[in-house]
C-alpha cells in the first residue's frame, strides 16, 4: 500500500488536483497537511486533508509540539500514513507535476550504476550537462571531476529511499536561480547509487521512503526551511551505510511548476548550509554508531545529539525528536499487536 504525502498552505494546486484523482482512480492514499495559512475551505478529491485541528485531533503527540507555520508539520503526515499501514511513502510538494512514470510501481531493491567513496558527489552531472548543481551541495565541489557514467559498476542494491529528479524547475539553490538558466531536462536513461562516504544532499520534493527507513523521514524544526530536508538527507545517508543500505537517485518523474519564492530570502535561508553542510557530515562520521535496524532509532537520536553539541541545531530539537521516536513506536508496536499468527503467514 503507498501513500503520497504533501504539505500545502495554498488552495488545491494543479498538482495536487492531478495526483488527488488519480490516487481516488488507483485506490492510493492522499495525505495534504495544512498549516495557519492553509484554506479553512481546502478539498481536493482523492486527498485527506489535515488542517491544524485536525491534526491536533490526531492523538499524535508529536502534533501537539511541532511549530507552526513550518515545513516540518509534513512530518505528521508521515505518522498518519505509517499508522494506517502503508508500505511504501512517496511524498512531493504541492508544485510537482507527476509525469506517468510517478504512478510506475517500484521496489527497494534495485539493480544500479553505483559511486563509492567519492566524497561530496554532484550527482546532478551524471543527468544533465549543463552547469547544474543539487540544493545543499557545497558549493567547492560543483565542478569536482567525477569517474564516467559508464565506467561505474552495476550491482543489485538495497535502497529504502530513493531520490527521483523534477524536470523544468528543479531543485537547486538560489544561487543557481539567480544567476543560471532554467528550464533543464534531465536524462531518463540513467539512475545511481550512492554507496559510503559518497554524500549528496537529497530533498522532500520527489523521494520514495520503504518501510525500513521511515524513522529516517523526521524533518527537523528548529533550523532553517531551506535546511530541513537537506540536514535530514545527510543524517539518512550516515545511518544507511551502516547496514549496507544506499540512496538511489533516478530519472525525473515530476516536472515542477514553481510556487512563487523571494529568491533573496531563500540565498538567505540557504547559509547555514553553506557553511555548515561539510562540517555536519564530517561530525557525523566520527560519530560510533551501531549496525542493524534495530539500532536506527537510537542512531538518528545520537546525529541530532552531536549536530546540537556543534551548535548547528538546537537542543529543543531533541525533544521533539523523542515525540517523533515515540509516536513512531507507539504506533509500530500497536500494529504488531495487531497482526494475527494468520496474517504473518500471510503477509
Amino acid at each position: 500500500m503507498k501513500s503520497v504525502i504533501i504539505t500545502s498552505i495554498n488552495h488545491p494546486t494543479r498538482a495536487i488536483l492531478e495526483i488527488g484523482q488519480v490516487c481516488e482512480r488507483k485506490g492510493l492514499s492522499c495525505i495534504v497537511i495544512g498549516d495557519e495559512k492553509s484554506p479553512r475551505d481546502f478539498f481536493a478529491e482523492g486527498c485527506s486533508f489535515y488542517s491544524i485541528e485536525a491534526q491536533l485531533n490526531s492523538g499524535l503527540r508529536f502534533a501537539d509540539a511541532c511549530p507552526t507555520r513550518h515545513y516540518a508539520r509534513k512530518n505528521i503526515g508521515y505518522l498518519l500514513a505509517i499508522r494506517n499501514g502503508v508500505t511504501t511513502i512517496l511524498e512531493t510538494d504541492d508544485d510537482n507535476i507527476p509525469l506517468s512514470n510517478f504512478w510506475e510501481d517500484r521496489s527497494a531493491l534495485v539493480k544500479a550504476s553505483s559511486l563509492n567513496g567519492t566524497g561530496w558527489t554532484n550527482v546532478y552531472k551524471y543527468f544533465s550537462e549543463h552547469l547544474i548543481w543539487p540544493r545543499g551541495l557545497p558549493l567547492d565541489e560543483v565542478n569536482a571531476p567525477l569517474p564516467e557514467y559508464e565506467t561505474l559498476p552495476a550491482e543489485e542494491f538495497f535502497c529504502p529511499i530513493q531520490q527521483g529528479l523534477a524536470d523544468d524547475n528543479p531543485d537547486v539553490d538560489a544561487i543557481y536561480r539567480l544567476l543560471l538558466p532554467l528550464p533543464i531536462k534531465f536524462r531518463t536513461d540513467r539512475s545511481l547509487v550512492l554507496k559510503n562516504n559518497t554524500w549528496c544532499p537529497f530533498n522532500s520534493q520527489n523521494t520514495s521512503w520503504w518501510t525500513e527507513a521511515y524513522p529516517l523521514l523526521y524533518l527537523p524544526s528548529f533550523c532553517s526551511f531551506r535546511m530541513t530536508d537537506i540536514w535530514r538527507s545527510l543524517i539518512a545517508q550516515r545511518i544507511l551505510w551502516l547496514n549496507d543500505w544506499y540512496v538511489l537517485f533516478h530519472e525525473p518523474t515530476v516536472f515542477q511548476e514553481r510556487n512563487e519564492h523571494n529568491l533573496m530570502r531563500d540565498f538567505e535561508d540557504e547559509i547555514s548550509g553553506y557553511l555548515n553542510n561539510r562540517k555536519i557530515a564530517d561530525a557525523l562520521m566520527e560519530l560510533p554508531l551501531r549496525v542493524g535496524e534495530v539500532n536506527i532509532s537510537d542512531n538518528l537520536r545520537i546525529c541530532y545529539e552531536k549536530l546540537v553539541q556543534i551548535h548547528v541545531m538546537q537542543k529543543e530539537e531533541l525533544m521533539l525528536l523523542d515525540l517523533w521516536l515515540d509516536d513512531l513506536s507507539s504506533i509500530t508496536d500497536h500494529r504488531h499487536r495487531n497482526l494475527t499468527p494468520q496474517t504473518l503467514t500471510n503477509g
